[in-house]
């Protein structure tokens, strides 16, 4: 006698999981066994030691860069080539010597807030070359030290 069961077009059962929002044959988030894992001292300070963070962003337009600050997350210095008073002095808006300009315009924004020092770390499609070794450059040679963490 056949099965009366109902059965799915694949001819499996379509189970869920214990969410009921994604059926079984998907890999479900892995979750720690241990919740109080431990956490490495570096991983533990480095927010602190470290406490500014470099972040710049070049589109096909323009450019922009900012330090901010890490256990806060407010933005101590900001320079973009979009701004009014630098964007009549450039020719192009993206190229290098307007990534150039935004590195020294950072670095002295950053002085005035007393930042001498900042950590970068490129986001994962960034290469560190070419516009944006530029800024990171610019902003070394005019006296903020920058830490490159490349993986």
């Amino acid at each position: 006698m056949p099965c009366l069961a109902p059965r799915s077009f694949f001819g499996v059962e379509d189970y869920l999981d214990d969410d009921n929002s994604r059926p079984y044959t998907y890999q479900k988030d892995k979750k720690s066994k241990d919740p109080n894992k431990h956490i490495s001292f570096k991983q533990r300070t480095i927010a602190y030691l470290e406490p500014f963070t470099l972040d710049v962003f070049i589109s096909k337009r323009f450019v922009s860069a900012s330090l901010t600050h890490r256990v806060t997350s407010k933005q101590v210095a900001v320079a973009g080539t979009n701004s009014k008073d630098i964007k009549a002095v450039l020719k192009s808006r993206a190229d290098i010597p307007a990534c150039l300009a935004i590195g020294r315009m950072l670095a002295e924004r950053a002085r005035e807030a007393d930042v001498y020092t900042a950590s970068y770390t490129p986001r994962e499609r960034d290469k560190f070359e070419g516009k944006i070794r530029a800024v990171v450059q610019s902003l070394i040679d005019n006296g903020i030290d920058v830490k490159v963490y490349i993986d």
